[in-house]
């Protein structure tokens, strides 16, 4: 059996679950997150633990125990403490500030980037270099936080760029590191 998908998820204090059909729900006040239940995978909430079992040892069913458990931890997490992915600009004029809610970034284009946060995400920039993208779902917050970075990636050569907090580069050499013979 699984090691991960046999630990029992402790169920925090006015946090609540709700299992449909195919659906389980996870709620904390306003906030609720859902993941949709593969078939064969049950879930069942017993003593303030949420319990993840499966039907039988197929191999398809297997790959799912563990990843289902994870992710309803995930939602439990999320709801009750939140995640977030810090980012860093680099570069000479590189800077973010908030519009409102929305993120604007101004990354040497001709034009500002702007992002707008979807539902349950939020944007902090504590300095003009520094980025958090703060939120529930760890999905949705990984996934924004790469299309932050992806807007302008690290130059491989001078650094330059967003990059990940403590995220290392290993840059390259240029023409004149390289001696000739």
């Amino acid at each position: 059996m699984s090691r991960i998908g046999k630990m029992p998820i402790p169920l925090p204090e006015g946090t609540k679950v709700e299992i449909g059909d195919e659906v389980i729900k996870v709620i904390k006040g306003d906030a609720s997150l859902e993941e949709k239940l593969h078939e064969g995978i049950h879930v069942v909430v017993e003593d303030q633990q949420i319990l993840v079992t499966r039907e039988n040892d197929s191999r398809a069913l297997r790959s799912l125990h563990g990843l289902t458990r994870s992710l309803i931890n995930n939602m439990v997490h999320g709801l009750n403490h939140g995640f977030f992915k810090n980012l860093e600009i680099v570069g000479v004029g590189y800077r973010a500030e908030l519009d409102g809610k929305k993120l604007v970034m101004h990354l040497g284009y001709s034009h500002p980037v702007v992002f707008d946060p979807p539902a349950g995400i939020t944007f902090e920039v504590p300095r003009p270099t520094r980025i958090s993208v703060r939120g529930a779902d760890k999905q949705l917050v990984g996934e924004l936080a790469a299309k932050i970075r992806a807007s302008r990636p690290p130059n491989p050569y001078k650094g330059s760029g967003v990059r990940y907090a403590g995220e290392v580069l290993k840059l390259k050499v240029g023409k004149s590191g390289v001696k000739g013979g």
